[in-house]
C-alpha cells in the first residue's frame, strides 16, 4: 500500500468491534519503531508507551471500574457494565503517555509530538493489515487512574489505542472537502 493511498483511507474501526488476532511481537517491534519516528523538537522523547495484553489489559479494565464506582457510587448499571467492557475488546491497547519536560520547549510541541505517536500507532496498525481507535474517555484525564498506570506526576496520558482485527467492514464517513478547509493566505 502507498503512504498516499494509506493515508487516504485511514479510518477508526470501533474499538468494540475489534477482536484477534492482535499484532504479534514481531508486528509490535516494527509498530512501535515506525509509531516513535515523529517530530520532537529539541530531541526530548517527551512520550513512553505502555502495553496491555491479555489478563493484564483486563485486570486494568477491573482496577478502572472499581475507581469509577469509588467515584461515584451511584454509577448506573449501564455505566458499570461499560466500564467493565471497555479494555476488553481489542488484543492490543497501548496507552500513549506524554512526558512534558520544562525548559526551552514549549509544552504544546511536545505535547503534539505525543500526539503524532498516537496517530502514527493508527497509520501503523493500519499498514500491517490491522484497525486502530484512538481514544481517551475519563481515564486518560484521571490522576487516580493515572496512579493505576504507574505515572508519575509530570505526565499524563494522550491516548489509548485499541488494536486488533476489525468484526466488521466500517463505512466511509463524509469527510470535509479540502477547499472547505484550506486557503490561500494573501497580504
Amino acid at each position: 500500500m502507498d503512504t498516499l493511498h494509506l493515508l487516504l483511507d485511514r479510518r477508526s474501526v470501533p474499538a468494540r468491534q475489534l477482536t484477534e488476532p492482535g499484532p504479534d511481537a514481531d508486528e509490535q517491534a516494527r509498530l512501535f519503531a515506525a509509531a516513535l519516528r515523529v517530530p520532537d523538537h529539541g530531541k526530548l522523547a517527551p512520550w513512553r508507551l505502555i502495553t496491555l495484553e491479555g489478563e493484564a489489559k483486563h485486570e486494568f479494565g477491573r482496577r478502572l471500574l472499581d475507581l469509577a464506582i469509588r467515584k461515584d457510587p451511584d454509577l448506573p448499571p449501564a455505566r458499570r457494565e461499560k466500564e467493565a467492557q471497555r479494555y476488553s475488546f481489542a488484543p492490543l491497547v497501548v496507552a500513549v503517555v506524554a512526558h512534558v519536560q520544562q525548559g526551552r520547549i514549549p509544552e504544546q510541541e511536545q505535547l503534539l509530538s505525543a500526539g503524532c505517536v498516537a496517530y502514527n500507532l493508527l497509520l501503523g496498525a493500519q499498514a500491517l493489515g490491522y484497525s486502530a481507535q484512538w481514544l481517551t474517555g475519563w481515564a486518560a484525564y484521571d490522576r487516580d487512574a493515572a496512579a493505576i498506570l504507574g505515572l508519575d506526576e509530570d505526565e499524563r496520558v494522550i491516548a489509548f489505542v485499541h488494536i486488533g482485527t476489525p468484526a466488521l467492514d466500517v463505512p466511509e464517513r463524509e469527510r470535509p472537502a479540502p477547499q472547505s478547509r484550506v486557503c490561500r493566505w494573501t497580504p
